[in-house]
């Protein structure tokens, strides 16, 4: 394959925002991190001033403090649910991305294949986590973490074979054809054309799949299944009245969450940073 056909390829996309309208101005880098912080301080601020002095929060609201001890104090049992819960969202999210990739390959390739799995993804889409899960949870066992697992790797799948499949289509015929006429193989072909397009979508796909693996693995964890995990110590201490310690375990939550999206998020910046200009 000549040098001159790489050169004439398309640009891959370019990341939300790059392309302002005249007058619009970035916002500086400091500020998309200060702006968070001082929204949540704020929040933190108002959550105190409601339950320590004013005395009138729901019983079931504890003050942020009391949270934060709880939440020092059992940290290690914390942190042992919190594994448990990020291995069957991680799980879910790798094999649910994997298996995206390849149905959505399929789809791209043959047009019989996209119209037998348009339905299929539609009705995964609309499926409820919460009427689905106790039926698997019960089919695999009370002792199995497959069924949260299973429920975290539908959660995924959806939108990264989605973002997958738009990103392969993203190519133009003009820009194969060239790629053909340039005596360049099937595989010089998905590495210089179809592989650098498709890349940001794949990315923004993870990072969405990332939370709802999360999300996917902490609901399934309130219908059955083993006894361990976030969302089961949630359902047990807040039936029990223990608010403080219930709410300690949706920080371990919040956290797990906050780590998948960073990673995610960043993995998202680095493949579009290098992806050709």
């Amino acid at each position: 394959m000549t040098d001159a056909a790489t050169t004439m390829l398309p640009a891959a996309p370019t990341p939300a925002g790059a392309g302002r309208g005249p007058g619009e101005r970035e916002l500086p880098g400091w500020l998309k991190w200060v702006a968070p912080v001082v929204v949540g301080v704020l929040i933190l601020a108002i959550w105190i001033f409601w339950v320590d002095v004013l005395g009138t929060a729901p019983r079931m609201l504890p003050s942020p403090i009391a949270i934060a001890e709880e939440f020092v104090r059992r940290f290690p049992i914390i942190l042992d649910d919190m594994m448990i819960t990020a291995t069957n969202a991680l799980i879910g999210l790798v094999v649910g991305s994997l298996l995206a990739l390849l149905f959505a390959g399929l789809a791209a390739a043959a047009k019989p294949v996209d119209g037998m799995l348009a339905p299929l993804v539609s009705a995964l889409a609309v499926i409820p986590i919460v009427a689905i899960t106790p039926i698997l949870n019960t089919m695999f066992g009370a002792s199995s973490q497959f069924g949260r697992q299973a429920v975290a790797t539908i959660a995924a799948f959806i939108p990264v074979f989605v973002n997958v499949l738009r990103g392969l289509r993203q190519t133009r015929p003009v820009h194969r054809d060239l790629l053909r006429s340039s005596a360049a193989s099937g595989w010089q072909t998905f590495r210089v054309l179809t592989l650098p397009t498709a890349l940001p979508y794949l990315m923004t796909g993870l990072r969405i799949a990332s939370s709802l693996a999360v999300i996917a693995a902490l609901v399934a964890e309130y219908f059955g299944g083993p006894a361990d995990g976030i969302g089961t110590a949630i359902a047990t201490y807040a039936k029990s009245g223990r608010a403080a310690l219930a709410w300690a375990y949706v920080l371990g939550g919040i956290i797990i969450g906050l780590v998948f999206f960073l990673v995610t998020s960043l993995l998202e910046r680095l493949a579009t940073r290098r992806s050709p200009a």
